[in-house]
């Protein structure tokens, strides 16, 4: 894209919101290169399906996991408490303890929110804080980062978390789902967008293979969006982090998944100062409360209940491959805090679990696969063993002690 044509969107931005307007066209100008591809032809995007709004194409079964409400009114006759593997939320939280009222009472002090993003920087092994930006979670990230960056062309590399697509789709890109390194980053990408690891198989890229294509858009002013949602139990090594800053090139990473404190909603972007300043502007004051910051600033500086609950999970999610391959399952992939599992009846499978109160992840573009989080403690374990037909196995206690 040419500088011209992004300065002339960042003016059209302004007009269609309050975010648009705090972000000046430096913000773009300091990113687009000077020898910039020509925009390809429209090759074409792919439409949100209302099945993208439905567990398997029936009402009131939104795509995202949760959603007990809508579970609870489809399955009328099912046993609660429900058992929830529909996420891939740490079902094991961080001890959050007292919070000193004040936490709740007053407004957070900017030497506080500095504090955080001091700690999240040495967290996630960002050179300098300047580079982090705090986030009333990665979701709003998600939403904002299309109004800041005007952009005709997007690429998402492969299925995976559909938020992304239809962010950008919504600010009126020609979104399109690609499958190799060679159509993320071809001519005419604007921004190319890369969930890491993905989400819901866990395709990982390399860090090193991250940077280089980070260093490719870069050069011509194109953008790099890495979601590191799922990343923080996969170790310090498979993060973009530590080789920021790259010129265009966004980190997203999730406080709550792993620390199992998703309502706090608190969430990263991790970007070159002056585009993380910006970002932090077009949030605004306040945007984090105070309690979120106080349980941050706790987690985050806490690297051995990280340390110990990495190995906890690593054993726990070999425990459930090993559960759902004895209910004749094939592991496609996941994470330690998800797994990802396909079975020709995946749809029957879903209807029978949530029959005995057990609510799992369909998808309907693949409706051969279904998700499971990791169920929290031995009475979880035992209601899923039953729920898929099987007895508690003998080897599941063994797996996840050695």
């Amino acid at each position: 894209m040419k500088r011209a044509d992004i300065l002339r969107m960042t003016t059209v931005s302004r007009r269609e919101g309050p975010l648009s307007e705090v972000v000046p066209a430096a913000f773009l100008r300091s990113h687009a290169g000077e020898g910039e591809n020509p925009d390809l032809p429209d090759t074409g995007s792919e439409p949100a399906s209302r099945s993208d709004e439905e567990g398997l194409g029936k009402p009131g079964f939104v795509y995202h996991g949760g959603g007990l409400a809508a579970a609870r009114a489809r399955f009328r006759s099912a046993p609660s408490p429900w058992l929830d593997l529909s996420t891939g939320i740490n079902p094991h939280p961080y001890p959050v303890g007292e919070i000193e009222p004040s936490a709740w009472s007053r407004l957070p002090e900017p030497q506080d929110l500095l504090g955080l993003q001091a700690i999240a920087a040495k967290a996630y092994g960002a050179p300098v804080p300047e580079m982090v930006v705090a986030a009333p979670g990665t979701q709003a990230l998600i939403q904002l980062l299309p109004r800041l960056i005007p952009a005709r062309n997007v690429a998402v590399l492969g299925f995976g978390y559909q938020e992304h697509p239809r962010a950008w789709r919504a600010a009126g890109a020609d979104v399109r789902i690609v499958e190799t390194e060679a159509e993320l980053v071809a001519a005419g990408v604007d921004v190319a967008v890369v969930i890491n690891p993905n989400n819901p198989d866990g395709r990982r890229i390399s860090s090193d293979r991250l940077s280089s294509i980070a260093a490719r858009l870069g050069r011509r002013g194109s953008w790099l969006i890495v979601d590191e949602a799922f990343i923080d139990v996969m170790g310090p090594e498979a993060s973009l982090v530590p080789a920021l800053p790259q010129r265009g090139t966004v980190v997203l990473r999730s406080f709550g998944k792993t620390y199992g404190l998703a309502g706090l909603r608190l969430g990263f972007a991790i970007s070159d100062p002056q585009s993380a300043s910006l970002l932090r502007a077009a949030l605004g004051p306040w945007a984090i409360s105070g309690p979120a910051i106080v349980i941050g600033s706790a987690a985050l500086s806490d690297g051995p209940w990280l340390a110990g609950m990495t190995d906890r999970l690593a054993r726990d999610s070999i425990r459930l491959d090993r559960l759902l391959e004895a209910a004749s399952f094939r592991i496609e992939g996941g994470t330690p805090l998800f797994r990802l599992a396909r079975h020709s009846s995946a749809a029957e499978w879903f209807d029978r679990l949530g029959a005995s109160g057990i609510l799992a992840r369909p998808f309907p573009a693949r409706r051969e696969w279904l998700r499971f989080g990791i169920p929290a403690d031995e009475p979880a374990w035992t209601r899923l063993s039953a729920g898929l037909g099987l007895e508690a196995l003998s080897f599941g206690c063994e797996a996840a002690e050695g």
